[in-house]
C-alpha cells in the first residue's frame, strides 16, 4: 500500500520542507499531497515537487480548482473551473502527479440531488477529455454535509459513483475520504466495495474530530487497510488529519495504523 500525507496538516510553522520529507521517507511514505498550491515561490507546486523528489517522495494529489461551495454542478462557475482544471491537469501531467481533486459544489436553493448530478456531469465533461489526453485523474471528493460542509452535494458514496457513471470516463474517479464517509453514512467496508470500480484516491482521519488514527476514535483502520488490499486498490492512501500533539509522532502513528 502506498501511503501519502497531506503537507499542510503535518508541516509545523517554519519547518524546512527537507526535514519533514526526510522524516516521512524514513518512515516509509511514498508521497506527499497538497490542497490548492501556490502558482510560484517556495510553496509552489513545482518547488514542493522538487523538494519531495530530492527526498525520494512523489506528489500524489492536489486540489484542482476553487471551491468546495461552487463546484462542477454550478453552471455559473463552469468557465472558471474549466480554466483552473485545465491549468491544474497540465501541471499534474508535467510533474507526473496522478490526480487532482474536484468538488461537486453545494445544494443552492432549489437544486435537487438528481438535477445537480446532471449539471455536474455536464460540467465535468467540459474538462474530462483533456484529463484523458493528459493521463490525469479527476478525483471527486466525498465530503460530509452533516458536520463540516453543510449543503455539499457529493456527500454519499452512491452519489459520487453515480456521477462517475454519468460522465462515463475512466479519468473521473471517486476520492473516498474515510472520515467524511464514516461521518455521513458509516458502513465503510461495503461503501468501499461500491466505490471500488471507480476508486481513485483515499483520505484518512479519525472520527470524530479529524485527528490521529488511534484508540480515541471509532474507525478500525487495520480492517479498512486489509479491505483495500483485498480489493486490489493500487492508488495512494493519504493521511489528512490534524495532529493533536507532535506532528512527526502523528506522521509515524498514521503510517503504522495501515501497515499491519
Amino acid at each position: 500500500m502506498r501511503q501519502s500525507f497531506c503537507l499542510p496538516c503535518f508541516r509545523a510553522p517554519e519547518e524546512p520542507l527537507a526535514d519533514l520529507f526526510r522524516e516521512a521517507a524514513a518512515i516509509g511514505y511514498a508521497a506527499t499531497e497538497l490542497w490548492r498550491p501556490q502558482d510560484e515561490g517556495p510553496d509552489s507546486l513545482e518547488a514542493i515537487h522538487e523538494a519531495a523528489r530530492s527526498a525520494g517522495l512523489a506528489v500524489a494529489s492536489f486540489t484542482g480548482h476553487e471551491s468546495i461551495d461552487h463546484g462542477l454542478n454550478d453552471p455559473d462557475h463552469w468557465e472558471r473551473i474549466e480554466h483552473e482544471l485545465v491549468v491544474s491537469v497540465d501541471r499534474a501531467a508535467r510533474l507526473g502527479i496522478p490526480g487532482v481533486i474536484v468538488f461537486s459544489g453545494g445544494r443552492r436553493p432549489g437544486l435537487s440531488d438528481a438535477y445537480g448530478l446532471v449539471l455536474f456531469a455536464r460540467g465535468a465533461r467540459r474538462v474530462v477529455r483533456h484529463a484523458e489526453a493528459c493521463g490525469v485523474d479527476l478525483n471527486l471528493e466525498v465530503l460530509n454535509s452533516r458536520v463540516d460542509h453543510p449543503g455539499y452535494m457529493a456527500d454519499t458514496v452512491d452519489w459520487a459513483v453515480a456521477a462517475c457513471e454519468a460522465v462515463g470516463s475512466p479519468r473521473l474517479r471517486v476520492l473516498f475520504d474515510v472520515y467524511h464517509v464514516q461521518t455521513m453514512e458509516g458502513d465503510l467496508l461495503r461503501a468501499l466495495r461500491r466505490a471500488a470500480p471507480v476508486l481513485g484516491h483515499v483520505h484518512t482521519a479519525g472520527v470524530p474530530g479529524r485527528h490521529e488514527l488511534d484508540d480515541a476514535q471509532e474507525i478500525n483502520y487495520r480492517a479498512l487497510g486489509r479491505e483495500l488490499e483485498r480489493l486490489g486498490y493500487a492508488g495512494y492512501v493519504g493521511h489528512e488529519l490534524f495532529p493533536t500533539g507532535d506532528r512527526h509522532a502523528a506522521l509515524r502513528s498514521a503510517f503504522a495504523a495501515l501497515s499491519a
